[in-house]
C-alpha cells in the first residue's frame, strides 16, 4: 500500500497535496470540504499591504471626522478595531480552530516594517507556517534587479528574526537568476520555496478601450516551468520545495515528486473540477505508486532531477535547439493529423 506521507518546512503532512491561497481558503465551508477530501494542509488567502494601508488611511480619516464636535458625542462613533486587516486575523484564527490539518498564513507586503509587523500578528493566530508572497513589477527604469532582490532577501531576514514559525517564499519566475536568489534566501535560513506564483496579467477590452483582469486558470500545460526549476533546485537547497502552477491530476503530481518536490500546491484544478478532485488526485498517485512498486514518496523523489537525470540537456536551453534540429519528425506528425 502506497504511503503518501510528506514533510514541508519541518511540518509533517499526511500527503503532499496543499491547497494554495485562493478564495477557496477564505471560506469556512470550502476549507472544511478541502480537509474532508484529503488535502494535507492549506494556505489561507493572502493579506495584502494595500488592505493594511487602506484601512489605516480610512481609520485616520474617519476618526478625524469628529474632531470639531463636543467630546460627549464621540461615544457614538462605531468601534472599528476589527475592520479590514484585523478581520483577516480573526478569520485566520477561526480557520486554525476549524480544521485539524496544518494552516499556513500568506502575506504580501511592500514596506519592510509592514512585513515584519503583520508576520508577527499572523504568527500569533496559531498558524503552523508563513508564506511570503513576493511579487514586484519594476516600473522604475533606474531600479536594478540586484536592488530588488537584495531588498527581498533583507526583508526575509528581518521577518525570520521576529517569528519562530517556519517561513517559505512564493516566488515568481521573473528573476534574472532565480537559482541565485533562492541560494541567497536558503543561506538566510528560509524553510521552503513555492515554485512558482501564478500571476494575473491585464488584458485590453478593445471595444470599451479599458483594462481588465480576467480570471485565467492554469492547465497541466503550465507544469513545465515549475518542473524545470524544481528539478534544478532539488538536492541543492536545504529548504523544502513546493511545486505550484499546473498541478491538476495525479499524473501531474507524480511528475513534481519525480522532479524533486517535497510537496505541491493546487488551486485551479479545484475551480475546474471541484474540491472532490483532491481525493481523485491522491488516488491516482497511489495507483501509480502501487503499479511501479513504490511504497513511499522518498523512493522516487528527485529520481529525475538535474543531478540524477541521464540527459541533463533536458534542463537547458539546448533542448530547444534539439527540437529544431529534429523538426522533421514533428512535421511528419503534424501531417499525419
Amino acid at each position: 500500500m502506497a504511503d503518501l506521507r510528506a514533510s514541508y518546512m519541518g511540518i509533517s503532512l499526511k500527503n503532499p497535496l496543499i491547497a494554495g491561497a485562493s478564495s477557496l481558503t477564505s471560506n469556512m465551508g470550502s476549507i472544511r470540504k478541502l480537509e474532508e477530501e484529503g488535502v494535507a494542509a492549506l494556505v489561507i488567502s493572502s493579506l495584502f499591504e494595500e488592505t493594511i494601508q487602506l484601512q489605516s488611511y480610512k481609520m485616520e480619516q474617519d476618526m478625524s471626522y469628529f474632531d470639531n464636535l463636543d467630546a460627549e458625542i464621540s461615544n457614538i462613533f462605531p468601534d472599528i478595531e476589527h475592520a479590514g486587516p484585523e478581520e483577516h486575523l480573526m478569520w485566520v484564527r477561526k480557520a486554525v480552530e476549524a480544521v485539524e490539518i496544518p494552516v499556513i498564513a500568506s502575506l504580501n507586503c511592500v514596506d519592510t516594517d509592514t512585513w515584519v509587523e503583520w508576520a508577527q500578528k499572523l504568527e500569533e493566530c496559531g498558524v503552523q507556517g508563513l508564506e511570503l508572497n513576493f511579487f514586484a513589477i519594476p516600473i522604475d527604469f533606474d531600479e536594478s534587479a540586484e536592488s530588488i532582490e537584495q531588498y527581498q532577501v533583507e526583508t526575509v531576514k528581518a521577518i525570520m528574526a521576529k517569528v519562530k514559525i517556519p517561513v517559505s517564499v512564493k516566488l515568481s519566475p521573473f528573476y534574472t537568476s532565480p537559482l541565485n536568489l533562492v541560494k541567497a534566501m536558503d543561506e538566510a535560513g528560509v524553510a521552503g520555496y513555492v515554485i512558482f506564483n501564478r500571476l494575473w496579467h491585464p488584458e485590453i477590452e478593445t471595444d470599451r478601450e479599458k483594462m481588465s483582469f480576467p480570471f485565467h486558470l492554469s492547465s497541466s500545460e503550465d507544469l513545465g516551468l515549475p518542473i524545470r526549476y524544481v528539478g534544478l533546485l532539488s538536492g541543492n537547497v536545504k529548504g523544502s520545495l513546493c511545486a505550484s502552477n499546473g498541478v491538476h491530476t495525479g499524473t501531474d503530481a507524480v511528475q513534481t515528486i519525480l522532479a524533486g518536490a517535497d510537496v505541491f500546491q493546487a488551486v485551479s484544478t479545484f475551480y475546474k473540477n471541484g474540491v472532490a478532485n483532491a481525493k481523485k488526485m491522491l488516488g491516482e498517485m497511489e495507483t501509480w505508486m502501487d503499479r511501479k512498486g513504490y511504497s513511499s514518496l522518498d523512493e522516487f523523489r528527485g529520481k529525475l532531477n538535474y543531478r540524477s537525470a541521464k540527459d541533463k540537456w533536458t534542463f537547458k536551453r539546448a533542448q530547444y535547439v534539439r527540437h529544431l534540429l529534429n523538426s522533421e519528425q514533428y512535421i511528419k506528425r503534424s501531417s499525419a493529423l
